[in-house]
């Protein structure tokens, strides 16, 4: 069976970056970005999507967190478009209705290789108690970028900013886990273009 994995480096003036990820995991992780929600969100992101994933992340989270949680979906979404490779076989396409109490995300998701964030949340949406919620925007934003997918997320409610930021994160892995998933039906790349 092919081994679906990548590995990647990234050092700026900025963060410093070690990742490695397996789409065909069991959800296992070792993540350390300094930033303990965001920990806590990268684990729920492995084990909702059955992606193994180990990050490494110094950042300088003394100016703010924007820097660190950007370039770790930066590298999140590079290793994912190398793990999978020519994309032969796959879904494609992956849907997640996400329920978190009083909260209710959809997170849809196309590996077209045309990048698009399409994120709509009320202005004014709460945050969590240690991460502004603008910047699971950009963590959502840099990872359809450099997975080149398309993903749509919308908050259809909730109220408490840790919940609203689960079912986004929890979201996102469902959907990129099916999509990223094989399927025996399907014969080459799930494309009328033969490429993705």
């Amino acid at each position: 069976m092919e081994v679906r994995k990548a590995k990647r480096s990234r050092r700026t003036a900025e963060t410093e970056i070690d990742l490695e990820i397996n789409l065909d995991g069991s959800g296992t992780s070792e993540i350390d970005t300094g930033i303990p929600f965001f920990d806590h969100m990268l684990t729920l992101f492995s084990k909702h999507g059955l992606f193994d994933l180990n990050a490494r992340v110094q950042g300088d989270i003394e100016v703010d967190f924007h820097h660190t949680i950007e370039d770790t979906g930066i590298v999140i979404g590079e290793c994912m478009r190398e793990a999978l490779g020519t994309k032969e076989g796959i879904r494609r396409y992956g849907c997640a209705y996400l329920p978190m109490d009083e909260t209710l995300v959809r997170v849809v998701v196309d590996l077209s290789n045309r990048p698009h964030l399409e994120f709509r949340a009320p202005a004014g949406t709460a945050s969590a108690p240690n991460m502004p919620f603008t910047l699971v925007e950009e963590f959502c934003r840099a990872v359809a970028s450099n997975l080149r997918a398309n993903v749509h997320v919308e908050l259809l409610y909730g109220r408490d900013g840790h919940h609203i930021a689960e079912a986004v994160f929890k979201g996102l892995a469902r959907a990129l886990r099916e999509a990223c998933e094989k399927d025996a039906r399907v014969k080459g790349i799930p494309s009328t273009k033969e490429s993705l």
